[in-house]
């Protein structure tokens, strides 16, 4: 159905205008109407207010709704009120999550674990979530702005008298007139101009308006905030956000996962409180309370064969940094804080002797570390290759051997021995440097398993425990966040338009001559008192005296 939107002043409107984009004349109310005008958007037509909508208007219309937004941001605030609750599976959890939620908070901890919460951040639901408030600021601004710029961008002077009379700051008088309308309006931007308006004249008719950039001031929050989710959405992309716990034996170089970088913690130092330096409760109860504790952290960037896990990287030297609480490393965003340490002394390396077991003969010693191992040792006349390490040996529900972490809590080498008196193929030995594991596994049962009476004729061990490396283990909290610059700028963007919505408001006068008939309409969009006493001190320059609450008509009584 054809519908006509063309205004008596010639201007032809959009479908759906409710005020002559032009005049201001109202199209959709009856001409005899006094009611007050709705002003919102300055009457003009949105795309949501579309009469006939297609499935594309419908969902248009829905992200556009306020309401929607409202609601969408309360169920986000909830679910990551829910995220709180216990700490997420990134911080501080070392090990499996599953067992460390029902170990540390029972029942509950367990359910929580299982629906999902204890990722709660990086989960699909609450990613859906910030996509649809990001969808529906873009969209409510859209729906908004674009039509508002239109309206504001050529505004008429002569207004219709009916947008005039029924403004909610009015005016209207029988004019007694020394001069001319047009001198007597001329006369009025001087006055108007002291109060900061642009004032703009036509004839006997007036428009003066000030502020009116803080009516953008809302669509520049938004973007603020569009930005703000779109960095917060952004920590997903691999190596743009992490935050993990992790642990760094002494003297051992770890891969940080998903960047370039590798961490050696050189040395790890800890210095314990004295008694006497402890307060009365804690002396005398024989424990120790750490003073100062630090990783001497060597930090490494991989330069060359970074991604074929069969070569061995090529890595740099980037930085060198003594991490203690509150001093962290930092280098290009990539930080590293001390978080913990394990004051248990762990295996870091051993220096076994090859013997043969009949004679007592010593072939030779070889430096084996339990984390960066080589693959072949020279003993003597003998060759030892490493088949397989397993760093926390077990045996699974069929026998085989199975690396259950990848701590060195049972460390265990699968040797292949070669050398003269041997059989061609060699023999595999597996070799043990604890003694509790030894007994616990029963190596001399596995090697005469693996290779027979080979087995009873050669050892590893170590003599004594000055071949024995032992080593402290540091806790950092790795924290990579590239996004947060991206996050300060939103922030700092969305700041700025609260600012200009809150602490200015678009004022606007209009007024019109018909023979000596003055006709005054006035708006804001906020603080109808200064609006109001605006006027009253504009007109009593030109010697007009009136009561500023008299000017009110139906808006804001304050």
């Amino acid at each position: 159905m054809f519908q006509n939107t063309k205004c008596e002043c010639g201007h032809q409107n959009h479908i759906g205008t409710v005020l002559c984009e032009s005049c201001g004349k109202p199209l959709q109310d009856s001409s005899d109407s006094t009611e007050p005008l709705e002003m919102r958007y300055d009457g003009v037509a949105r795309k949501s207010q579309k009469v006939n909508p297609s499935i594309i208007d419908r969902v248009w219309n829905f992200f556009s709704s306020v309401k929607v937004a409202v609601y969408l941001i309360m169920i986000t605030l909830l679910g990551a009120t829910l995220g709180t609750v216990f700490p997420q599976e990134s911080t501080f959890i070392n090990g499996d999550p599953a067992t460390y939620y029902k170990a540390t908070y029972g029942t509950i901890g367990n359910i929580y674990y299982k629906l999902g919460l204890s990722h709660t951040y990086t989960s699909w639901w609450f990613v859906t979530l910030l996509v649809m408030i990001g969808t529906s600021l873009v969209i409510c601004s859209l729906d908004r702005v674009l039509p508002l710029y239109r309206a504001l961008k050529k505004q008429q002077i002569r207004k219709h008298l009916n947008f005039l009379t029924r403004q909610k700051v009015k005016y209207q008088e029988e004019m007694k007139l020394d001069v001319t309308p047009e001198a007597w309006v001329q006369a009025a931007v001087k006055p108007l101009k002291r109060k900061h308006y642009r004032v703009h004249t036509e004839g006997s008719a007036l428009m003066a308006e000030k502020y009116r950039f803080s009516r953008w001031g809302p669509y520049i929050n938004h973007i603020g905030l569009i930005i703000f989710l779109l960095a917060v959405l952004a920590r997903s992309i691999p190596g743009w956000y992490m935050d993990q716990y992790i642990a760094f034996p002494e003297g051992d170089i770890k891969h940080i996962p998903d960047t370039n970088y590798y961490l050696k913690n050189d040395k790890f130092t800890v210095e314990y409180y004295k008694d006497n330096e402890l307060s009365k409760e804690m002396q005398g109860q024989n424990r120790l309370v750490a003073k100062r504790y630090e990783t001497q952290a060597v930090l490494y960037e991989c330069v060359d064969q970074c991604s074929d896990p069969s070569k061995e990287p090529v890595l740099k030297e980037v930085d060198r940094h003594h991490i203690e609480v509150n001093e962290p490393l930092n280098y290009k965003g990539f930080m590293a804080y001390q978080t913990d340490y394990d004051p248990t002394l762990r295996l870091r390396s051993v220096n076994p002797e090859f013997r043969n077991k009949e004679t007592g003969e010593v072939y030779g010693k070889f430096m084996l570390e339990m984390r960066n191992s080589k693959l072949s040792y020279d003993v003597g006349p003998y060759h030892l290759e490493l088949k397989e390490k397993y760093l926390d040996f077990g045996l699974n529900s069929d026998g085989q051997p199975v690396t259950k972490s990848q701590e060195p809590n049972a460390p265990a080498f699968l040797f292949l021995v070669t050398g003269p008196d041997l059989p061609n193929e060699g023999f595999l030995y597996f070799y043990f440097p604890n003694q509790i594991d030894k007994q616990r596994f029963n190596q001399q049962a596995l090697n005469e398993k693996l290779s027979g009476d080979w087995a009873n004729k050669f050892d590893i061990r170590v003599n004594g425990m000055q071949g024995v490396g032992l080593s402290n283990t540091s806790y950092l909290t790795i924290r990579v966040d590239s996004a947060m610059p991206f996050i300060w700028i939103g922030a700092t963007i969305s700041m700025i338009g609260l600012i200009m919505g809150f602490y200015w408001n678009h004022r606007r006068i209009w007024l019109r001559f018909d023979g000596n008939r003055l006709t005054l309409g006035a708006h804001t969009n906020k603080n109808w008192y200064g609006m109001r006493s605006d006027v009253a001190g504009i007109l009593k320059q030109l010697h007009v005296s009136v009561d500023p609450k008299s000017l009110d008509n139906g808006g804001d009584k304050s």
